[in-house]
């Protein structure tokens, strides 16, 4: 898929080249500290992102920036697209040294995702996406699971929600927690759990190249009301989420019902 679209491959090699700039310090001494919103940043963190920022927009020179570790900038509201980029998906789990941490990048136009790149370097997988030209791992197309059954489900995401299918009988078998909320949504996309939920307070960073990847599997992400989600908002920040096959997630969505408030992204 990327060598048919110039700016894909640009986003494939850009993505890769951050990856194994990532896996210099993966494991290794490396400064962190905490910012404000009590979450972790490293100095991977932030080369990541400047080299992130240097080769996409070498690729798209008109393209407004949204990142978590770049200071945001009002014009990128006004721009007629937008690259949104997590530099490291899981910043504990890359410092605690767990594999489950990933670099999301995409691009946004109109408010929704149309290119996507995720890679998760400890795993070498990288995951692209391109808006109607499908989703790929490693090259090879990928699949949300289909069928409606809930019963027995592989499902990741926060112990409530979690409680709560298990409350109404559905015995969920629930995975082991996946740090990074792009590769929890990622792995919907490629079929190893059949949904994933997310708790309030994500932003678009954390979701933008998951939410593409997942369309472009025949899979749906949503709003816990089913509403899809709008990129390049002026506050870029999501409520309760749900993401499965489509027509497990039109089900998923009765049976769990309207949530509502803000809780901590988990």
């Amino acid at each position: 898929m990327p060598g048919s679209d110039p700016l894909a491959a640009a986003l494939a090699a850009a993505i890769s080249e951050a990856g194994t700039l990532a896996l210099t310090t993966f494991r290794g001494p490396l400064r962190h500290w905490t910012k404000g919103n009590a979450s972790p940043v490293s100095e991977a963190d932030i080369a990541v992102d400047a080299l992130l920022r240097r080769r996409l927009a070498e690729a798209a020179p008109d393209a407004g920036w949204l990142s978590e570790e770049s200071e945001d900038e009002p014009a990128r509201l006004t721009a007629r697209r937008l690259w949104v980029v997590d530099p490291i998906d899981g910043t504990r789990a890359y410092l605690a040294g767990f594999a489950d941490w990933s670099i999301s990048a995409a691009l946004v136009a109109h408010g929704r995702p149309v290119l996507a790149a995720l890679i998760v370097p400890a795993e070498q997988a990288l995951f692209l996406a391109t808006a109607g030209g499908g989703a790929t791992l490693n090259g090879a197309p990928i699949a949300a699971t289909t069928g409606i059954g809930l019963t027995g489900l592989r499902v990741a995401g926060p112990k409530r929600d979690l409680d709560r299918l298990e409350a109404k009988g559905l015995a969920p078998q629930a995975l082991p927690r996946i740090h990074s909320l792009a590769l929890r949504l990622a792995r919907v996309a490629e079929g190893a759990i059949d949904a994933a939920f997310a708790g309030g307070a994500s932003h678009d960073w954390d979701l933008a190249a998951a939410d593409l990847l997942v369309h472009e599997a025949g899979g749906v992400l949503t709003t816990a009301e089913g509403q899809a989600l709008t990129y390049n908002q002026p506050d870029p920040v999501h409520g309760p989420l749900i993401a499965a096959g489509r027509a497990r997630h039109a089900r998923l969505l009765g049976v769990m019902g309207a949530r509502s408030g803000v809780q901590q992204a988990d």
